[in-house]
Formats: C-alpha cells, sequence, structure tokens
C-alpha cells in the first residue's frame, strides 16, 4: 500500500495541493473548540474521571488528524483522521455505559470485547472500499457515510434509553443524535451537490460534529450519577 498516494474524495478538491480543501481543513476548528469548552468545564469540575479527561484529547486529535487529512490528502492522513474517530465511538460507548448507565466493573470487560469486535468489523469492511474508492476517483452510494452505521445506532440507543428512564442529561444526547443525523446527511451529499455548489457540503459535516461531540462530552461532564 502506498501511504502517499493521493486521495480526493470530496467536491472541494479540485488537485493536489496543501490548501485545495480550504473549507474542509478550516472547518475542523470545530472539534478544536469542542475540546476546549470540554476542557474549561472539566477544570470547573474538579473529580472527573479520568476517561472523560481522555475524550477530551481524542476530541482535540480527531480535529487534528482531519485537517492533516483535508491537506496532505493522502493516505496516511486518512489513517490520522479515522484512528481518532473510531477511537472516540469505543471509549465513548464504554464511558457513557459505565458513567451514565452505572453497569458493574465486572460486566464492563464484556462489553469492551463488544464494541471492540464490532469496531473492528465494520473497520475491515470499509477501510479497503474507502481506500480503493480514494485512488480511484469513484464513490459508494452513500459516499462512504455507512461506515458511521454503528456509532448512529450507539447515540440512538444512548439517547432512548436516558429519555424512557427520565434522566436528566437525555437532551444532551438527543440534541448530539440529531445533530449526527444533520451532518451524515451533509457528509452523503457533498459529491452529489459538486455541480451545483462546487464547495462541496462537508465542511458541516465538520462544524455540526463538532458541536455534536461538544455535547456528548458536556452530557458526561454535567452527570450528576457518577458510580462511586
Amino acid at each position: 500500500m502506498d501511504w502517499f498516494a493521493a486521495v480526493d474524495i470530496y467536491c472541494e478538491r479540485t488537485a493536489p495541493g496543501f490548501w485545495n480543501e480550504p473549507l474542509n481543513a478550516l472547518s475542523n476548528t470545530s472539534f478544536v473548540l469542542a475540546a476546549i469548552w470540554a476542557a474549561y468545564e472539566i477544570r470547573k469540575r474538579p473529580g472527573q474521571p479520568m476517561v472523560i479527561k481522555l475524550l477530551t484529547v481524542l476530541c482535540f486529535l480527531i480535529g487534528t488528524g482531519s485537517f492533516l487529512f483535508h491537506t496532505f490528502a493522502n493516505l496516511w492522513s486518512e489513517m490520522a483522521d479515522i484512528i481518532p474517530i473510531w477511537t472516540f465511538v469505543a471509549v465513548y460507548i464504554v464511558a457513557s455505559v459505565r458513567i451514565i448507565g452505572g453497569v458493574a466493573p465486572g460486566k464492563i470487560l464484556r462489553i469492551v470485547m463488544l464494541v471492540l469486535a464490532v469496531l473492528v468489523i465494520v473497520f475491515l469492511a470499509t477501510s479497503g472500499e474507502e481506500a480503493t474508492e480514494a485512488t480511484h476517483h469513484t464513490q459508494s452510494v452513500l459516499n462512504g457515510s455507512e461506515q458511521y452505521a454503528p456509532a448512529l445506532l450507539a447515540m440512538l440507543v444512548i439517547s432512548f434509553l436516558t429519555w424512557k428512564r427520565g434522566h436528566p442529561l437525555a437532551w444532551w444526547f438527543i440534541g448530539a443524535t440529531l445533530m449526527f443525523l444533520t451532518s451524515l446527511t451533509f457528509r452523503t451529499v457533498d459529491m452529489s451537490l459538486c455541480p451545483v455548489w462546487p464547495h462541496g457540503t462537508h465542511q458541516m459535516w465538520h462544524i455540526l460534529n463538532g458541536t455534536m461531540l461538544g455535547l456528548l462530552l458536556q452530557a458526561l461532564i454535567r452527570n450528576t450519577r457518577h458510580p462511586d
């Protein structure tokens, strides 16, 4: 595999070059702002679990990795983009089950193994396809958005369970889920709208997802039911 092979799967990119996707690159500041917001709230609320601090760092790395991908636009920078995203998804699911759901530590290991198994299957099923699309300039029907189905499913489940149980933070999760559904739509239609909107809509995926991660982090930080 050529780690320096050029990637061109977004409407805004029309040629090789570091600044050929300025909107896609700069819109990643939304993740950085979400991480700063989280860090600020963590500082105001001492005693936060270490996993929340880890998620805040991962949020920052998502913005950094995505910036690298939309500037260098090759396979190694794509990995710098993908790895923090899926690490965040895995860690957040486990953290929310423990912190929000109050699941006993003894059951966490089984949940961790299940989450990792699902993410590995999804990664193996989509990474080869996405690499082929990137190097051959072709797109799937959903423009690669199908890889985020497990993340969407997890958010829908968490939103439903917190709402059903009357958890005071349910609306943080519901708001984040609606934000993700909207951002996923913008990501999906990016290439198809090229003829009428040359800049594409992928930057909206970044802006809305940065907002979504901000809401998800705040839901954990502001949780009043931390287990002892």
